[in-house]
């Protein structure tokens, strides 16, 4: 199934959005053809790279060496790592910093890090000089398969994930696996959680798959660009269909809702990343599922099973030091994107491979089942 990866040519994915679609890149060693693929797709344009000091330390230089190969003028703004660089005060600093660098509409934003930076710089260039074009350049695993593609950027309010931001979709991605060598093994293992997600929502197969070879993924072997390509295939063809998640582009939150909510009852805060709490996540709307008997229980006990093996946390109990009651978590779901007119809207399964989307779900429902997976 993977042995035709080994080969070192990229793989590509096409997101099919008319006049502004764009290829995904996947592969080993991408980061080396960054100016050269920038220079055939704006020939004379600038670029600045908006990164974090962590990946900076490790990539920013080969990043810029690229750049500077296909005679690329570039500049940089670092900021610092982790999810609250999401926020009104780094947004500001960067657009300052970038207008200060005197970019132009004509050049290009190079979002070089992970699902923070991408979010970040994606949404920056969606602003700045009212709308630059920009190339996702994603170090983790998380944001290779979810978030640099499909345009969603953003930064976080005080009263949620994600709450400020724009659809606005890069001109390039540039998937290079080998960048995932040097992640810890959390950031790694919640990445993982995103990958597992596809096959929850749609593809029973690619979830058996990953339970037999998710080893492989992270130990780099050729089963890692294969669950990338899957992933951004799963994901593209969604995006193409529903852009701006009127429709089915919703299934991608399978396990965001009650996520979203942990991770603003954490503080957004390294006591749980974004993954983990999609983990947690996708194991309580499975749980939520069979519960409502849309599934069997086993099914439900699978998923979980799956994601422990992987290192994931799947309970509440799971995150580090103390957690709010069920009444403070339904004041966060309440401020979820997908709320309409009070009613919340929750991503449930039939099965693994069965996701659905499901309006209407009485609060008081919720509330009783957190009530019951505190502990």
């Amino acid at each position: 199934m993977t042995a035709a990866l080994r080969i070192g040519e990229p793989i590509n994915v096409g997101v099919a959005l008319g006049d502004r679609a764009y290829d995904i890149a996947i592969g080993r060693g991408l980061l080396n053809s960054l100016g050269a693929r920038i220079a055939a797709l704006r020939p004379g344009s600038r670029c600045a790279i908006v990164t974090d000091e962590t990946v900076a330390g490790h990539h920013l230089k080969a990043a810029e060496a690229s750049l500077a190969k296909s005679g690329i003028s570039h500049s940089h703004v670092i900021v610092l790592a982790g999810e609250s660089s999401k926020s009104y005060a780094v947004f500001e600093t960067v657009c300052e910093q970038l207008i200060e660098s005197r970019i132009e509409r004509s050049d290009l934003l190079v979002a070089l890090g992970g699902g923070v930076i991408g979010d970040l710089a994606g949404f920056a260039a969606s602003t700045i000089r009212r709308g630059l074009d920009f190339v996702q350049v994603p170090t983790t695993l998380l944001a290779q398969v979810d978030s640099s593609v499909g345009g969603k950027t953003g930064i976080n309010s005080r009263h949620g994930k994600n709450l400020v931001g724009a659809f606005h979709q890069p001109v390039l991605v540039i998937a290079d696996t080998a960048l995932l060598d040097t992640l810890p093994l959390r950031v790694m293992r919640a990445g993982y959680a995103e990958v597992a997600k596809y096959g929850l929502i749609g593809d029973s197969d690619f979830f058996s798959w990953l339970e037999a070879n998710w080893q492989d993924i992270f130990s780099g072997g050729p089963s890692r660009e294969y669950a990338v390509m899957r992933s951004c295939q799963m994901k593209a063809d969604i995006v193409a269909r529903d852009e701006r998640e009127t429709g089915d582009r919703a299934l991608l939150n399978l396990g965001h809702t009650f996520g979203h909510a942990l991770e603003a009852a954490a503080g957004f805060s390294d006591r749980l990343l974004h993954g983990e709490a999609v983990a947690i996540g996708m194991a309580l709307a499975f749980a939520f599922s069979a519960r409502r008997g849309l599934l069997p229980t086993e099914e439900a006990r699978r998923v979980t099973r799956h994601l422990v093996a992987a290192g994931l946390p799947t309970r509440i109990a799971d995150i580090p030091g103390s957690m709010p009651g069920p009444d403070l978590l339904m004041e966060l779901i309440a401020q979820d994107k997908k709320v309409k007119r009070g009613k919340l809207t929750f991503i449930l399964a039939r099965g693994i491979g069965q996701s659905f989307i499901s309006p209407d779900v009485e609060p008081g429902d919720v509330r009783n089942f957190l009530a019951e997976n505190l502990i």
